[in-house]
């Protein structure tokens, strides 16, 4: 592979966690392609540089990306995984789901555009659906199109430097059957205390826009997650009800529902169906738990009796401080739970880069 042109294509894009891991690796992401518009509005405003294509793929044709002038170096994304998640509550994961045949149209993208690279992620879930079927079917389709020896496993970030246990499916293949392999870089965890140890403190509700970190010097994660921002910016929490609250007070960190008292519950008709994540305050001392849809769990700041505000949700998921969200705080706090940690996708796409040029 003489003369590489280190660029990228990214489909099923969300907020863009995948390409700004792509882009810290030396990728030059030219194309992202996702129907929903505030995640767009978010990815444009931190990737100026990229084309964006706000439509449902399965009305795109490849030909229609058309603002580079060869064949991509890598194509990468991660279709809707509701169906195939463990936390998805009504198990829409059959045939009649049409989100679960949505890798099909990533087939259909790898076929025409005929990239060198190929990573489709998705969640842990994805390898235990009908059997493995899924799997066995998309590994199949692309040694069929030329990709030799796909890789597929499934990653923690939190072995790549995310403060976060977040285990991710990944499927990586290539044209010119190099054997791709990735291992952890990390010799210690990251813990919650910290990614966040220097982030202003808040009160339940607050909304500020831009507040001074805290004195004293960040740990190593926090100084790089600071990057050149400073100050932190979108520390928006939402406003929780008293009673939630009075609630948050009872439980220390760690704990989860089971430490709030009977009297604080009584309006659910049964509390031990409660998810373990439901009202988990996080423990400064390990990392988080998985960052998904953290406002409807209560996730619950280690210290502060409060929900987590939006700059910590992202900084547990590795966005950097200088990378801004839009659109209503709701989607914001969704875009932040759907995304890839930018630092696990860095870790596969500087892998890549490294294989492609030894």
């Amino acid at each position: 592979m003489k003369n590489i042109s280190f660029t990228g294509v990214d489909i099923f894009s969300g907020a863009g966690g995948m390409s700004l891991g792509a882009e810290k690796a030396g990728i030059q992401v030219s194309t992202a392609v996702d129907v929903d518009k505030y995640s767009l509005d978010t990815y444009q405003y931190n990737h100026r540089n990229t084309h964006v294509i706000c439509r449902d793929i399965r009305n795109i044709k490849p030909s229609d990306i058309n603002n580079f002038s060869r064949q991509p170096f890598v194509l990468f994304g991660g279709p809707p995984c509701q169906g195939f998640s463990s936390s998805y509550s009504h198990r829409k994961n059959d045939f009649e789901n049409p989100r679960n045949w949505m890798f099909k149209h990533f087939i259909r993208f790898v076929e025409d555009l005929k990239p060198f690279w190929v990573v489709f992620e998705n969640v842990e879930g994805f390898t235990r659906f009908y059997g493995g079927k899924l799997v066995k079917d998309l590994k199949e389709a692309l040694i069929y199109l030329g990709y030799k020896n796909p890789y597929s496993e499934v990653l923690n970030a939190v072995d790549f430097g995310v403060p976060q246990v977040r285990n991710r499916f990944f499927l990586v293949a290539n044209k010119e059957g190099r054997e791709f392999e990735i291992v952890p870089n990390v010799e210690e965890r990251v813990t919650v205390g910290k990614a966040l140890t220097d982030l202003p403190s808040l009160k339940n509700g607050d909304n500020i826009y831009e507040a001074s970190y805290k004195p004293g010097r960040p740990s190593k994660y926090g100084q790089y997650m600071r990057n050149n921002s400073r100050k932190s910016r979108q520390n928006f929490v939402s406003r929780n009800q008293d009673y939630v609250i009075e609630r948050y007070q009872h439980i220390k960190p760690g704990q989860n529902w089971e430490a709030i008292p009977d009297r604080l519950m009584k309006n659910y008709q049964d509390k031990t169906r409660c998810h373990t994540g439901i009202y988990k305050r996080l423990d400064p001392d390990e990392p988080s738990v998985v960052i998904a849809n953290y406002r409807k769990n209560m996730l619950i700041h280690p210290y502060e009796d409060r929900g987590l505000s939006l700059r910590e949700a992202a900084r547990l998921q590795s966005f950097p401080d200088d990378f801004i969200f839009q659109g209503c705080l709701g989607s914001m706090q969704q875009q932040i739970g759907n995304a890839v940690p930018p630092l696990l996708a860095e870790a596969i796409f500087r892998q890549i880069i490294q294989l492609s040029c030894g």
